[in-house]
């Protein structure tokens, strides 16, 4: 009976403690190691600022990174053979750019920005002031085949006449731009041609600014591999290498010239005001913006008037595409330049029989009508239809047979399923889904089209997220999206 007992108090005090260590074994978590690292290609100028950065987002978010140093145009070479890795930081724009034409890269985040500078052992002994005292000195100059400042170099160089010679004279080809600063800091040469960011890193080191040169400022960026099996957290490591309160502080630290960068947030959470008639073409591409980018855009959708009233009492949107270029123009001190996204055209929907034969815009002056059209104050589809009654002279007539007025079209053609009304005035993108049931009418008069611009607010926290959403929407998936729901796409604007 005691055994039995015992057994029992001691089976019911394991089970005890199994459920203690259930409950108190840890959550496994998304940043917690196992997952594979984030392999980046960083241009080895760069190593500094972004060895610090990765670090310190190692041991905040638990993600490994693995940092593969080089020459910008080595590293180009050898993640175009490997076909593998995450991202790509280049000291020179142009390496980003011949990434993106061959379909190796997707989102870029700009960083910071430097200079080519000739660099010399502190005081200057050699006296030299300009490129052409470079021929009277032992010189190490960085590949240009190699290295983005050696591109440069050739570059601007070959423009003023002085390449040929200097590069007859170089003592050293160097694979990246520090083993040139190593170089002069050990006396194995009397200068070369480096990074200013570079330059400021050796106090060993003073740097010569030089009119030739100058002109050959670079912007450091990272860019997402187009082949990165994690590109959600790819891009959240590039927002935290890239946003001033985190990743740009360090390369201010290490004497780079930072952007200005947005603020630094694990899940940005930003707000678009966006006319009703874009919803249907950009809510998809949206959602899946969101998905990649690990972020949440709150949309606000309404008829243009008011989402303008709102801006002018004080609501500030990360980013505005407004119905038509009318309603922008209302608000441009509040955002960036405006780029054309696409355009509709203004029609009549009408019952599939045309029982009241309507067939043009002064049709709608006849009497007995029951009409609907948007509202003119709350509207840019409103706004433009008035101008062009008002253009016609038929406003006034008109306007005694209208029996609904709406802030948005897509409320007018939920009024035309009712059946209680014979015309609506709407964009022919609302008509993409009701085809079938309605009669659309073209509206010839000049002016009868609405031009959609998006613009990012100059007051957003996360304007270079804003943009990436305008470049989401301005490719040619978004196109093909626009397209099918009855939207022209603005050629000029995508040129």
């Amino acid at each position: 009976m005691n055994r039995a007992r015992n057994l029992l108090i001691f089976s019911a005090l394991a089970v005890a403690i199994l459920i203690l260590l259930l409950r108190s074994k840890p959550t496994p978590s998304a940043a917690m190691p196992g997952k594979a690292p984030l392999v980046v290609y960083c241009a080895a100028g760069i190593k500094p600022p972004v060895e610090a950065v990765a670090r310190a987002y190692e041991q905040a978010y638990g993600v490994s990174i693995q940092l593969q140093y080089g020459g910008s145009g080595t590293l180009l070479s050898n993640l175009r053979v490997a076909g593998r890795g995450d991202l790509f930081l280049a000291a020179d724009e142009s390496y980003l750019l011949i990434a993106q034409t061959n379909h190796l890269l997707e989102e870029v985040i700009p960083l910071s920005r430097m200079v080519p500078v000739i660099a010399v052992r502190k005081g200057n002994p050699k006296n030299i002031q300009n490129v052409a005292d470079l021929l009277a000195v032992e010189v190490a100059l960085a590949n240009p085949e190699a290295a983005a400042v050696g591109k440069i170099t050739r570059d601007l160089l070959r423009k003023t006449g002085e390449w040929e010679a200097l590069e007859k004279g170089v003592r050293v080809f160097k694979p990246t731009v520090n083993d040139v600063a190593n170089d002069i800091k050990l006396g194995t040469v009397d200068a070369g041609i480096i990074w200013d960011a570079t330059a400021r890193q050796y106090p060993e080191l003073e740097l010569v600014a030089v009119p030739a040169l100058v002109s050959g400022e670079q912007r450091v960026s990272i860019g997402v591999l187009k082949f990165s099996e994690q590109p959600t957290a790819a891009l959240r490591f590039a927002r935290y290498l890239g946003a001033r309160d985190k990743g740009l502080k360090e390369f201010a630290r290490f004497g780079y010239q930072p952007v200005e960068g947005d603020v630094w947030a694990e899940t940005p959470a930003v707000v678009l005001f966006s006319g009703g008639v874009n919803r249907v073409a950009i809510e998809e591409t949206i959602q899946r913006f969101e998905n990649r980018e690990g972020a949440r855009v709150t949309r606000v959708y309404n008829g243009c008037g008011i989402l303008v009233s709102q801006m002018k009492s004080g609501q500030r949107p990360d980013a505005y595409f407004a119905c038509d270029t009318s309603f922008m123009r209302e608000v441009t001190a509040l955002f960036s330049d405006p780029v054309n996204i696409s355009r509709t055209a203004m029609v009549l929907l009408v019952p599939t029989a045309n029982p009241k034969s309507i067939r043009t815009l002064a049709d709608l002056a006849k009497p007995g009508l029951r009409l609907g059209l948007a509202n003119e104050e709350q509207s840019a589809l409103g706004a433009l239809t008035a101008r062009l009654l008002r253009a016609q002279g038929l406003y006034d007539r008109v306007m005694a047979n209208v029996k609904v007025q709406t802030p948005t079209a897509d409320l007018l053609v939920n009024q035309m399923r009712t059946g209680s009304l014979d015309a609506v005035v709407v964009y022919e993108a609302n008509t993409s889904q009701v085809k079938e049931f309605f009669t659309v009418i073209p509206l010839t008069e000049p002016g009868a089209q609405a031009t959609q611009p998006y613009a990012v607010g100059k007051n957003s926290e996360h304007r270079l997220l804003m943009e990436r959403l305008l470049a989401a929407l301005r490719s040619a998936e978004s196109q093909k999206r626009f397209q099918s729901v009855g939207f022209q796409w603005s050629e000029e604007e995508h040129e």
